[in-house]
């Protein structure tokens, strides 16, 4: 099967690791304890999540450093949970990105939810993001738009104005990617953001983490970008940390790659990179 943003067989066999490269734990040191690759994906495992946050952020750092001393702009999809709040708190700290030649983009937003709302992953982004660095521009999902149709449109258009260049996302407890649920994910999606139905684990996932104070108060649908639209980013960034997430990557790593377990799609992307901790992993 053949999609704009990745290329991957549905019935592929279980991943082929190749030899794992290890490292002498040092205390201190954001340096990963092993370093191996599943099928395309590398994957890096650290013994904690702040260390593994450290080092995701300088590998974007040093990535757009590099990369805006090649081209004027940038471009970066940025996730949300979490799963990413260490990684975006080292990530606005460190110096040396010209954020203001940086356009970002998120990954998700829930229908019918305001920019205000405390759950709102615009209100998570412009207070973690946007006040602190203040980049050439952010393109939000509008969760409360009039038209959610025409919000799909408008968002696609800004998307195809310019290549992606970064993209940094996780992995949810169900394996999905964005809001990709295992029920609605595409490897061949048409679309580059689409409306979508959350499966009942993702809105008990939102309860427990705290963004709501109830399941009846978790929206049932929400806005995503899709498989494609994701993998057609340069670079990619998974952060999986915390003992939740060890069965999700399980069974991403060993299992058949096939849009039911949709983070499994990044082992075809030979630009993405894993990132554990050693109670993601436990189960490896």
């Amino acid at each position: 099967m053949h999609c704009f943003g990745c290329t991957v067989e549905a019935t592929t066999q279980p991943h082929d690791i190749q030899p794992a490269m290890s490292k002498p734990d040092r205390i201190g040191s954001s340096e990963p304890l092993k370093t191996f690759v599943v099928d395309a994906l590398t994957v890096r495992r650290y013994e904690r999540e702040a260390e593994l946050a450290e080092d995701a952020a300088k590998i974007a750092q040093q990535y757009l450093q590099n990369l805006l001393t090649q081209q004027n702009s940038a471009t970066v999809i940025l996730a949300t949970g979490n799963s990413q709040i260490k990684f975006l708190e080292a990530l606005v700290s460190l110096k040396g990105i010209d954020w203001s030649r940086v356009t970002l983009f998120h990954l998700d937003e829930y229908l019918g939810i305001d920019a205000e709302h405390p759950a709102s992953f615009r209100h998570y982004l412009r207070s973690r993001v946007e006040k602190q660095v203040k980049p050439r521009a952010f393109h939000y999902i509008e969760g409360d738009a009039m038209q959610p149709l025409g919000q799909c449109e408008r968002y696609t258009q800004l998307l195809l104005a310019q290549p992606i260049d970064l993209c940094c996302l996780g992995v949810g407890e169900n394996g999905h990617l964005a809001f990709n649920e295992p029920s609605v994910a595409d490897f061949n999606d048409p679309h580059y953001i689409k409306l979508v139905k959350l499966e009942l684990t993702t809105r008990q996932q939102q309860v427990k983490q705290g963004y709501f104070p109830s399941l009846a108060a978790v929206p049932q649908y929400a806005f995503t970008l899709t498989i494609p639209s994701i993998c057609l980013a340069r670079k990619i960034l998974c952060l999986a940390p915390q003992k939740h997430k060890a069965l999700a990557v399980r069974e991403m790593l060993n299992h058949q790659i096939n849009s039911s377990k949709p983070a499994s799609v990044l082992r075809t992307q030979a630009q993405a990179t894993l990132f554990l901790d050693a109670d993601s992993a436990s189960l490896l």
